[in-house]
């Protein structure tokens, strides 16, 4: 009840709502993810650099066709790795806490992305890629999770998203950084991505554990103590894959699949995109890294503001509409934008609403996720719906770059378009959505109660139960 009056009650002046520690949390999570955006959006921005440099010395030849098609198979070991790394370490914060997990995963991308810097060969960037992406896969989910049970009160969907926008405002500071320095070439650029491990000593310092875990551990703890054992107990990916949190899981998972086939697809492509424009205008090299450069910045500066403002979007009109929005915007603009020629200026006017669109519903995916899962299987929950999405989405580089060099005669414009229409799909998921605008966190009962012999979903269903706005009135 109180969590509700917390939630719901009539406004006093905004900041005496916010406490300090409140504001470390979010500090530490959005400068986490900024730096997760850094480093990942630093490999895009080279990509087509790097394939030219490394491809002929595994003997294959660097044309249009074949960077497309091994430079996607690098972004979809990343995003593979990104994947498995995101419900390793949500399960080991579910079970050890969030501040140590998410510090880990912060080295783990850092150091590794930085050490991309060194491959020879085009599979060698694929194995620091793959690592790489174990670690950036603790940031959204622990990050997520850690804000979600920091702010508990009326700003709490508005305050992921700017955490969420972090990840926006770390693209666009890569492309400055493109920008200023990416005449040294693509090994220096790579290098200075271990930037983000300097991170770690503020998250360990000023960072503390939100209470709801720490005593969710503590349960458990002195329940094993015991030897009692609770449906709270039972292996986090079993309860999330079983009823009742089997239906959140699935609505994750669709909507997480369709936000980043459709992020990843554009992101990765669109400098490729302008670099063959620039080639086909009989442009310099360096005219066209700077073009990628600037339509990279307006990409980001759209998406900070699509991340930033779907937490206000969201508590406005409620989370399902603001998918919805998200979803017609990304899609509107990229029909618009990719498949059509166009001039540089129109692509620059354009951009940034993609970038809007695209940015707001991966957004949502981790605003959401916090409101449809209990303490105990939160980071786990949101960890496992994306971790599969980004092994579906895994595919969709890889797949732009094969369509584009079969079927579209290495039109990246055509193929990246037709790969966003299949992302566009996971938008029917909004029809199975419970709606959360104004509902408390999910969670766990206390006391627990042990299980008895008869350890069945359908027995711990009402334990399990996460309230939706008309359930708690």
């Amino acid at each position: 009840m109180s969590n509700r009056v917390s939630a719901l009650s009539p406004p006093g002046r905004w900041y005496t709502e916010i406490t300090r520690t409140q504001w470390l949390v979010l500090l530490g999570t959005t400068m986490g993810w900024a730096l997760d955006g850094f480093a990942g959006s630093l490999y895009t921005l080279v990509l087509g650099p790097a394939m030219t440099e490394l491809l002929p010395h595994s003997d294959i030849a660097a044309d249009t066709g074949s960077i497309g098609l091994y430079g996607g198979l690098t972004v979809a070991l990343f995003l593979f790795g990104w994947g498995t790394g995101g419900i390793l370490f949500g399960i080991l914060a579910d079970h050890f806490g969030r501040v140590r997990v998410l510090s880990a995963g912060i080295v783990t991308y850092a150091v590794f992305t930085a050490l991309a810097a060194l491959a020879d060969t085009w599979w060698q960037l694929g194995v620091f890629r793959f690592i790489a992406g174990l670690g950036s896969g603790v940031e959204a989910p622990v990050g997520a999770a850690l804000v979600a049970e920091a702010w508990r009160n009326r700003y709490r969907a508005r305050a992921s998203g700017v955490m969420m926008s972090g990840y926006a405002m770390g693209f666009f500071i890569a492309a400055l950084a493109y920008n200023l320095l990416g005449g040294h070439g693509w090994r220096p650029m790579m290098g200075i991505a271990v930037i983000p491990a300097l991170l770690v000593y503020f998250i360990r310092r000023h960072v503390p554990e939100p209470p709801e875990i720490r005593d969710t551990i503590a349960a458990r703890r002195e329940r094993k103590a015991r030897g009692d054992r609770t449906a709270e107990d039972r292996f986090v990916l079993r309860r999330l894959l079983t009823r009742p949190l089997l239906k959140h899981t699935l609505v994750g998972t669709a909507l997480a699949t369709g936000s980043l086939i459709a992020f990843w697809s554009v992101s990765t492509w669109y400098p490729q995109v302008i670099r063959q424009a620039a080639a086909s205008a009989d442009l310099s090299p360096g005219v066209a890294n700077s073009r990628v450069a600037v339509a990279s910045m307006l990409f980001n500066a759209g998406g900070v503001l699509g991340y930033a403002t779907w937490g206000l979007l969201a508590d406005a009109i409620g989370r399902r509409k603001a998918f919805a929005a998200s979803f017609a915007v990304s899609g509107a603009s990229v029909v618009f934008l990719f498949p059509l020629p166009h001039g540089y200026t129109t692509f620059l006017l354009v951009i940034p609403v993609a970038g809007f669109g695209l940015y707001g519903a991966l957004s949502g995916i981790l605003v959401y996720g916090p409101e449809l899962f209990p303490p105990s299987v939160r980071a786990t929950g949101m960890a496992l719906y994306n971790g599969i999405g980004r092994y579906i989405t895994a595919a969709g580089p890889l797949v732009a770059g094969v369509v584009a060099a079969s079927w579209f005669g290495g039109d990246l414009g055509l193929a990246t378009t037709c790969v966003v229409a299949v992302g566009m799909l996971g938008a029917a998921a909004l029809f199975f959505a419970p709606e959360t605008r104004g509902a408390p966190l999910p969670t766990d009962p206390v006391p627990a109660t042990p299980v008895s012999a008869d350890d069945t979903p359908t027995a711990h269903r009402d334990r399990d139960a996460v309230p939706t706005a008309e359930e708690t009135g």
